[in-house]
């Protein structure tokens, strides 16, 4: 088992004891379904933790754990990230890991290798020894030695990485919503987790989301003329009277998602507008738009990483449409309008 975060997380604080090895490895198979108190009462221990705990100057930081989870520290919140942004990611990450016990032991296992090798300067002796006693009352979650918290002050909370990928995005919300309502786009090349993102947005902010997959072109506009222009796989003449009108005026949008099944347009949806109001997909920001938007993200994704994860998604037959159709597409717009310039934040898509 490749265990790069755990050697990176020494080389980062050593002064960890056998204990804090072992709350790093329990976090990394159960993440924080084991903390996860009610919102308000979570939101309550963030603020006590961070204006009792944390220099209003330390920088923002993340320690990986391994898999899919992340140690987030409140220094978060000197970036304008918001106490109650954090909480909500802390609860949306806290979810019951069925394998999370398995996954415990393999990487126990992992870790005896690494202190036997000398990788990791811990005496084995006292390993084998607190594991044991560890084990026998079935690996409950355990705190930070003293000497961890003497040296390092931990004040972190734990997050899923498919939402602690887009921290700096949360934070420049929270800062801009400090001064009214907020449009939000998001664009990013398949599978660069715009999806997830979207899905996250009104967990946390009760914001209302709009698809640019609802303005497929329609058969009668799919012709080789439109389909050669840069971003013509998007309508954007019904998204032009649609959606913008009411989006600028703040009122509700209501528009017609395209049926991909039937090919036809279906029956109106309603998007309320709020303090956040969100348009997520590729072509969002498309410059025949203008500039509609008070925020623009674009989620970065490499080819490789792209790939890999349509692959894992996708059966053949569909994974073959994106490589051959819709990827090149995506390409040709991005490269062709120059979106990593036009974009206020350019996010990278971490490794998984």
């Amino acid at each position: 088992m490749n265990m790069s975060a755990l050697i990176k997380h020494w080389g980062e604080y050593p002064r960890l004891q056998v204990q804090d090895l072992f709350k790093f490895l329990f976090q990394s198979a159960f993440g924080c379904e084991h903390m996860a108190p009610h919102w308000f009462t979570a939101l309550d221990y963030v603020r006590r933790e961070y204006y009792g705990r944390v220099d209003p100057s330390a920088e923002p930081q993340v320690d990986r754990l391994e898999g899919e989870y992340s140690r987030v520290h409140l220094s978060w919140l000197n970036q304008g990230l918001s106490p109650e942004t954090l909480t909500g990611l802390f609860v949306l990450s806290a979810k019951t890991e069925p394998n999370g016990r398995e996954r415990l032991e393999d990487m126990i296992a992992a870790a005896r290798e690494m202190i036997q090798r000398g990788e990791i300067p811990l005496d084995p002796h006292e390993f084998e020894e607190k594991l044991e006693a560890w084990r026998a009352m079935g690996y409950p979650a355990i705190h930070h030695s003293e000497a961890f918290r003497e040296a390092y002050a931990p004040a972190y909370r734990v997050i899923a990485n498919r939402y602690a990928n887009f921290l700096p995005l949360f934070a420049k919300i929270d800062t801009l919503l400090q001064d009214g309502p907020v449009i939000l786009a998001i664009e990013g090349g398949s599978a660069s987790g715009k999806s997830t993102l979207a899905e996250a947005l009104p967990s946390i902010y009760g914001c209302g989301v709009i698809h640019t997959d609802d303005f497929f072109l329609r058969p009668e506009q799919r012709t080789a003329e439109r389909l050669s222009e840069v971003g013509g796989n998007l309508d954007r003449e019904r998204f032009m009277e649609e959606v913008l009108p009411s989006l600028t005026r703040g009122e509700a949008v209501q528009y017609r998602p395209f049926d991909c099944g039937t090919r036809t347009l279906s029956p109106p949806v309603t998007v309320k507008q709020s303090r956040l109001t969100v348009v997520e997909g590729v072509y969002a920001t498309h410059p025949a738009f203008g500039k509609y938007y008070d925020l623009a993200v674009f989620l970065d994704i490499s080819p490789e990483q792209q790939r890999a994860r349509i692959v894992k998604r996708n059966p053949p037959f569909l994974a073959e449409r994106f490589f051959g159709e819709w990827i090149p597409l995506e390409n040709k717009y991005f490269e062709g309008t120059a979106i990593r310039d036009r974009v206020d934040l350019c996010i990278p898509v971490w490794e998984e």
